[in-house]
């Protein structure tokens, strides 16, 4: 797995194992992990996401599946890495985690074919998608409720395409320890390949955009102090802190 990292002022990708990091950018140099600040993974120029993709998240609902994928945008300003804080917005009440299996894009491309959809992703990480929840009741539009800064926590690195199996692997969320959500991507209403094909014929899809996948059940609310943590089976633990 690879991820992007800060070392004083020199900002690099490298391949992680284990407790070390080998940049992967000009002289090969490893560093301990410790001693480098994880940045998000990917500097995406926007971030795709979907609604209610999972068959499980549906029933909790009482929901019927969608025909097609509905989508929804989150802005760059609102990207954090891990350990990054989740900043709880004056103006709302109830901010809610949404655990999700994120792809992140390796080749600028536009209207490919669902047996494409592999040869342009760069690999698979991590993603809350938090959402200010009575804001997105009070506007009956989600614009606000997910685009405040910080309300895109991604990481911690990026497992290659060829490295994940994304159809099955289990996706959990914990808020303090606690399990919130609890399931599998093998419950995805729209599998990955689908998506690329779908989103790829509306808009051009950009060198290190994210795709988020939509969560399970399980949604909840978070507060100020709580430490919320994304695990996905084969990639890892994206963990923030609510400030």
């Amino acid at each position: 797995m690879f991820g992007r990292f800060r070392c004083n002022d020199n900002v690099f990708y490298g391949e992680v194992s284990g407790n070390t990091v080998t940049s992967q950018e000009g002289a090969v140099v490893e560093y301990k992990l410790s001693e480098l600040e994880v940045l998000p993974p990917s500097n995406p120029s926007k971030i795709v996401c979907v609604g209610l993709n999972y068959h499980d998240h549906a029933v909790e609902l009482g929901l019927s599946v969608p025909d097609e994928p509905i989508l929804f945008i989150k802005p760059q300003s609102a990207v954090i890495g891990h350990h990054g804080k989740i900043i709880y917005p004056k103006v709302s009440e109830r901010v809610d985690y949404e655990a999700e299996l994120a792809i992140i894009i390796g080749k600028k491309c536009k209207s490919i074919s669902y047996e494409r959809a592999y040869d342009v992703i760069a690999g698979f990480t991590c993603f809350n998608d938090i959402t200010a929840r009575d804001l997105q009741n009070k506007d009956g539009q989600w614009t606000r409720s997910k685009s405040f800064d910080s309300f895109a926590p991604v990481g911690p690195f990026i497992v290659p395409a060829e490295d994940f199996e994304a159809d099955n692997a289990s996706i959990s969320t914990r808020v303090n320890g606690e399990i919130r959500q609890d399931s599998n991507t093998s419950n995805l209403i729209f599998d990955v390949p689908y998506l690329i094909e779908f989103i790829s014929g509306i808009m051009t899809l950009e060198v290190g955009d994210i795709i988020a996948t939509g969560t399970p059940p399980g949604v909840g609310e978070l507060n100020p102090g709580d430490l919320v943590e994304v695990e996905i089976e084969g990639i890892g633990i994206l963990g923030n802190e609510v400030v």
